[in-house]
């Protein structure tokens, strides 16, 4: 059995895990009946990667030219027009040479070069493809299809100066367009991770020292553990939805008082991560409170902003998008968006 047979053959099993029943739900009859085999259809909704040797590539092609009409509508608000963009993400493009690309290690990667785009960084040409299809755009990703992929990545690799303007990207092509790719040859084999080196990354010792004689299994991290690495919630992406919890352990413990004594709607606007592109009084990504408060004062848009929030949208203030926020209750939105049009 090759290696990827063997993975699609570990995904079954997986996800065939995922639809059973735990160990300690009853007797075996009661499992059996709750747990069920996943089928081919799931099996391959889920296994929809794309391998550096291509294995996983779906047949298709799509243009530069094509590329760029897609790009144009639902890439560019927050990759710029060409790629180079840093107001919502960092660029993709820029950084890479001609001689980049004959040498297949990008020169600037070994050097103090400030900022590190995309086509810098990555190694193979899959890695985009793969990611564009899973992603991307970024409020629906999986809605590109195939040859949309195809036409997307052929005109961000020309934008890269990669390929040509009229070049077609396709299945059959990919191969050749790798050996084109500026650091083909900056992937580093040299770690732990890699097949076949046989040792971790780390060097540590196990402590096994002072442990507890009993430990109760929780679905959430113990009050002595929260902040090991500082507030986690601060140190979350700054962009689209946010999940988890702020750190409260006992080195956080005076600022959890002290935001307990904050309204609600602020509180939760620091939860949810509003304040990465919003700030109280100036413009960060986005308009300050205060701002959105003076647009709307007089107005009954309460419940015109809840819809924003939850929905996303996109031209009020500018071409930066606003992202949906589906995972936040409608309790919380209420809350929020009360305590922003108040805002002063």
């Amino acid at each position: 059995m090759s290696m990827w047979a063997e993975r699609r053959t570990l995904a079954a099993l997986v996800l065939s895990a995922a639809f059973a029943a735990p160990a300690w739900a009853g007797t075996a009859d009661a499992r059996a009946a709750l747990g069920r085999t996943a089928t081919a259809a799931e099996v391959a909704a889920w296994d929809i990667d794309v391998r550096p040797d291509f294995n996983g590539l779906p047949r298709g092609s799509g243009t530069v030219a094509q590329g760029q009409t897609i790009w144009d509508g639902k890439c560019a608000s927050c990759h710029g027009d060409f790629g180079e963009s840093n107001e919502v993400f960092t660029p993709l493009v820029g950084g890479t040479t001609a001689e980049d690309i004959k040498r297949g290690r990008v020169a600037a990667m070994t050097g103090n070069q400030p900022y590190r785009t995309t086509l810098m960084k990555v190694s193979t040409v899959s890695t985009l493809w793969d990611y564009i299809h899973r992603a991307m755009p970024w409020n629906t990703p999986k809605s590109l299809g195939a040859d949309e992929v195809y036409a997307v990545t052929a005109y961000l690799l020309h934008l890269g100066e990669i390929v040509p303007a009229d070049f077609t990207l396709s299945d059959a092509n990919m191969a050749e367009v790798q050996r084109r790719m500026p650091n083909r040859d900056g992937m580093n084999p040299d770690h732990g991770l890699w097949p076949g080196r046989g040792r971790p990354d780390t060097r540590n010792t196990a402590c096994m020292r002072n442990c507890a004689d009993q430990v109760a299994i929780a679905s959430s991290m113990p009050d002595y553990a929260r902040d090991a690495h500082g507030d986690l919630a601060q140190q979350q992406r700054a962009f689209g939805p946010v999940r988890g919890v702020a750190a409260r352990g006992s080195a956080m413990a005076s600022a959890a008082s002290a935001a307990s004594t904050s309204p609600a709607g602020a509180r939760l606007t620091s939860q949810y991560q509003c304040v990465a592109c919003h700030a109280m009084d100036k413009k960060l990504v986005g308009p300050s409170f205060a701002d959105i408060a003076g647009k709307y004062k007089g107005q009954d848009a309460h419940a015109e902003l809840v819809r924003k929030v939850k929905a996303g949208g996109q031209g009020a203030w500018g071409s930066v998008p606003m992202p949906p926020q589906p995972q936040i209750p409608d309790s919380d939105v209420h809350a929020m968006v009360g305590w922003i049009l108040q805002a002063k």
